[in-house]
């Protein structure tokens, strides 16, 4: 397990945990008192430092590298069941946004999501999140199928933005992103989307446009990465905490200013402690959103989703 600058203390009493098994082990010696000594305190220390986290902080949860990403979320809640769909019919498949069919025990779902990767190896073959135009098409390919055959979508959105390289640009990026948005908002089928890690731009707006729209815990979404807008407004990226602060990127920040419709609290640690809790939360959400959605007609649904985007923000013609 890896762990941050901020978790240290959690490190220093993991290390002692692990150290007194080790000697009840090898010695005669009872050290069960000590040890559950231990583990009160490493319960304290997890409770005192997560729940007085700052926004960077959430940002570097968001991207630590033993947290479940979207195949692994797709994997625990469908099993053997899903089905991965490939190419956007058009270019060529796009590694870094994956989709598919699978089931959360009887119902039917249309999975789509960015996909990172867990070494050197599979971030470059992943392009570390970063979908290209052909990646949003095949997404939006998807979204039609399920359309089409009735069945609601579930989009996982983890990306740090769209490819901004030039063959991106030159097959229509800001356009495939655009499209999708547009036909997000009229697609005849219930939206479930789920931030479950970075949320960055119009990356993840591509895929974001949802009846119901999810953020879980240590997670952030908005225009810009905290790195970029420092090197933008103090030309230095060591402005990067304040940036991360003043961008209200957080789920109580979005959930405040209405951009979201509810936060998936995490396990004690974070989902990268414990997988299956951050699994099961997931799945309990999807289906309670589903079940508030499932009874809608096209017509309704389709008003109400139009409606929730118009109402946001603020402006005066």
């Amino acid at each position: 397990m890896e762990y941050l600058d901020f978790e240290t203390p959690i490190k220093d009493l993991q290390d002692q945990l692990q150290k007194c098994q080790i000697i009840g082990e090898e010695s005669d010696v009872d050290v069960t008192a000590t040890c559950k000594k231990i583990e009160k305190k490493l319960a304290e220390a997890k409770r005192d430092i997560y729940k007085n986290l700052t926004p960077w902080q959430r940002v570097q949860l968001s991207r630590h590298p033993n947290r479940p990403y979207t195949l692994d979320y797709i994997k625990a809640l469908c099993g053997d069941t899903f089905m991965e769909l490939h190419g956007d019919r058009s270019v060529k498949d796009d590694k870094a946004m994956i989709g598919g069919l699978g089931k959360i025990g009887d119902q039917s779902f249309m999975f789509i999501g960015q996909q990172k990767g867990n070494n050197t190896k599979t971030r470059q073959y992943r392009n570390f999140g970063m979908a290209n135009p052909e990646g949003y098409r095949k997404a939006l390919r998807l979204m039609k199928m399920a359309e089409k055959f009735s069945i609601p979508v579930v989009t996982f959105l983890d990306t740090p933005g769209a490819y901004p390289g030039l063959e991106a640009e030159e097959r229509g990026q800001g356009e495939a992103i655009a499209r999708n948005i547009l036909e997000m908002t009229r697609l005849k089928t219930p939206i479930i989307t789920v931030v479950i890690g970075e949320g960055a731009s119009g990356g993840a707006l591509g895929i974001g446009v949802g009846d119901k729209v999810y953020m879980m815990e240590n997670t952030w979404y908005t225009v810009i990465s905290p790195e970029s807008c420092s090197s933008i407004l103090w030309r230095s990226w060591e402005f990067k905490e304040q940036a991360a602060a003043a961008l209200k990127l957080t789920g109580k920040d979005m959930k405040k200013l209405k951009l979201i419709d509810a936060i998936i609290k995490e396990p004690i640690g974070g989902a990268h402690f414990d997988r299956q809790g951050a699994f099961d939360a997931v799945q309990t959400q999807i289906l309670k959103a589903f079940e508030e959605l499932k009874d809608l007609s096209e017509i309704d649904l389709v008003a109400q989703r139009m409606d929730k985007y118009a109402n946001m923000g603020v402006y005066k013609e």
